[in-house]
């Protein structure tokens, strides 16, 4: 089975850390949101994924996909690339992947996180179609639906129509019958809301040619989309996933958890936590975080911050105050 991950978007809503890492490739809780994703269909699904197509930038290079090539091995799953020129919608994205688009194939958007307690059954609907309900529907694309059977679609609904939104993750049985329809969307022009071609307008036809479209629910849906949102699902899992931590290796430090701290993270003098993350070979002296995302190789010296997501190889010193500082930056008040 292949697993299709349209990521080419510039994720302009979580700058200035997308400048330099697709949205995709930022960790939670010290793993990485596609990663995530992966994790959750290799543990929820009856079937192996053998092959991830990676839809990418055009100015996508080197330094995003070798990440992706070490994750996909670590799965057992052979990574493919394909990139997506310009972004022209959903069923665009997807059409990039057109070649790949035969036998079984999940499509994940991989904006937000997901997971199940329950592994999902496929079954032997034609489609599977993953949704959450939500409480205001106009800002996603929803489904209507008929018991466990899906009759329809809608994108962003200005009057209630369904309250289970579309969280971005589909099942097709059949790929060639997808790229069918998505190539027609395209070809006769069907754009939808924004001028962009809807993957759900592809999905209305097959349902009109009689497929069968079946719903699956998830426990978790957690956003990623936007730096309130990264740091808010970065404390959710941080929480959920705590383990205890070996307070004796800080012993001039107050810990308070939950926290995530990496692999060679120094820490002296400082009071960390609740609901941080410290990624790998960060050093944290004489500060007092919480409720923060630091990545990895920073520096932060003298620094007392809440609410802050701050870069990998990044250097902070005598910084008070929330701050969003990318990879790479120099903060240093005198």
């Amino acid at each position: 089975m292949k697993l299709i991950i349209p990521m080419a978007g510039r994720g302009t809503r979580v700058r200035p850390h997308s400048h330099t890492v697709p949205k995709p490739l930022l960790p939670v809780a010290g793993t990485m949101i596609i990663e995530r994703i992966v994790e959750t269909f290799n543990r929820t699904l009856d079937r192996k994924i053998d092959e991830i197509v990676y839809i990418l930038g055009p100015d996508f290079g080197e330094d995003i996909k070798q990440p992706l090539r070490e994750m996909s091995k670590r799965h057992d799953a052979k990574a493919i690339f394909e990139v997506q020129a310009e972004a022209l919608g959903t069923a665009h994205a997807v059409s990039c992947a057109n070649e790949h688009l035969d036998g079984e194939v999940i499509i994940a958007f991989a904006d937000t996180i997901f997971d199940s307690e329950k592994p999902f059954d496929l079954g032997e609907a034609d489609s599977v179609i993953w949704l959450k309900k939500v409480e205001d529907p106009s800002r996603f694309g929803v489904a209507v639906y008929e018991g466990d059977t899906i009759t329809g679609f809608v994108e962003k609904p200005e009057e209630f129509i369904s309250d289970l939104a579309i969280i971005g993750v589909y099942y097709f049985k059949s790929g060639n019958a997808l790229k069918e329809k998505i190539n027609e969307v395209i070809e006769k022009d069907m754009k939808g809301p924004g001028g962009e071609y809807f993957l759900t307008a592809a999905l209305d036809m097959m349902i009109k040619e009689g497929k069968v479209f079946k719903t699956a629910t998830v426990d978790e849906w957690l956003d990623c989309g936007t730096l309130p949102a990264w740091l808010e699902t970065t404390g959710i899992i941080t929480e959920k996933e705590f383990d205890d931590i070996d307070v004796y290796k800080y012993p001039d430090s107050k810990i308070i958890p939950p926290v995530f701290i990496g692999e060679g993270v120094e820490i002296k003098n400082s009071t960390i936590g609740p609901k941080v993350s410290i990624e790998a070979n960060t050093v944290i002296k004489n500060s007092k975080l919480d409720n923060c995302i630091i990545r990895n190789n920073a520096t932060l010296e003298n620094v007392e911050t809440s609410g802050s997501t701050i870069g990998a190889h990044t250097l902070l010193k005598n910084v008070k105050g929330k701050v969003d500082v990318g990879d790479h930056s120099v903060l240093n008040i005198e």
